[in-house]
């Protein structure tokens, strides 16, 4: 055997070897990259409205969650009852 076929087989081995770890990487993360993409349907209203993010966690800052949560109970009652008629 001449030294480019050894050259062509060793490398064909080494695809093959890359391939496999390659398969084993993408299974070992797939758990991560489940909870990324849990992360980012999350994050992705923050970063496409990022005026909006930043005036609710100023009214939180301001208010409180206490109050807001009140406030939040109140509307929703109050649609509720509107809606109904």
């Amino acid at each position: 055997m001449n030294q480019k076929e050894t050259l062509a087989v060793r490398r064909e081995a080494l695809v093959a070897q890359s391939a496999v770890q390659r398969n084993a990487l993408i299974e070992s993360s797939a758990p991560l990259l489940r909870g990324t993409a849990t992360l980012d349907r999350i994050l992705g209203p923050i970063r496409r409205h990022p005026v909006l993010a930043a005036v609710a966690v100023g009214g939180v800052a301001l208010l409180g969650s206490r109050k807001i949560f009140d406030l939040a109970t109140r509307a929703v009652t109050i649609y509720m009852l509107v809606r109904r008629r």
